[in-house]
């Protein structure tokens, strides 16, 4: 039996985690990326997150700076720098991580599943070849191999070069 080590995870899994004051996607300062707060990239449209609590390994945040709750809200340029950022973290993701695939999504409102409903922002998820296992079939448990500051550390080269 294999131990898989995600200790990160339990002030979430407790209910324990800190709550966040301000908007996740709108961390303070102007800095392009901040460790802190996991964001990889911030330029004068858009912002790029690791997922705190992600659903794999590499799940990405992105989210426009302006603070909009819906796509309608977005001017043409947000929509298309939004767009482009989107592919620019799918092809960094596929260099990085060799994943197979991807889940690219967006809940726009609490009903439809979004965590931050007030903040419009897209997931990008890396998939893997039969990344799921009973785990998250029979436990609602996602196992990620990787501590996520380490991730963080892994990718944001990449992100500099943008």
């Amino acid at each position: 039996m294999k131990t898989l080590w995600t200790p990160w995870r339990m002030e979430y899994v407790k209910g324990e985690a800190p709550s966040f004051s301000g908007c996740l996607f709108e961390p303070p300062g102007n800095s392009r990326r901040d460790r802190e707060h996991l964001m990889l990239y911030r330029n004068e449209t858009v912002v790029v997150l690791l997922n705190r609590f992600p659903y794999a390994h590499g799940h990405l945040l992105i989210a426009p700076r302006r603070h909009i709750a819906t796509l309608t809200e977005l001017d043409a340029n947000e929509a298309h720098a939004l767009m482009d950022m989107v592919q620019k973290c799918t092809h960094i993701l596929g260099q990085l991580l060799n994943c197979d695939g991807f889940n690219i999504g967006c809940n726009i409102g609490e009903i439809a599943g979004a965590g931050v409903a007030d903040h419009l922002h897209f997931h990008v998820v890396p998939r893997w070849q039969g990344d799921h296992n009973y785990m998250a079939v029979v436990a609602e448990i996602r196992t990620i191999p990787e501590h996520i500051e380490n991730t963080y550390d892994a990718f944001v080269a990449k992100f500099d070069r943008l």
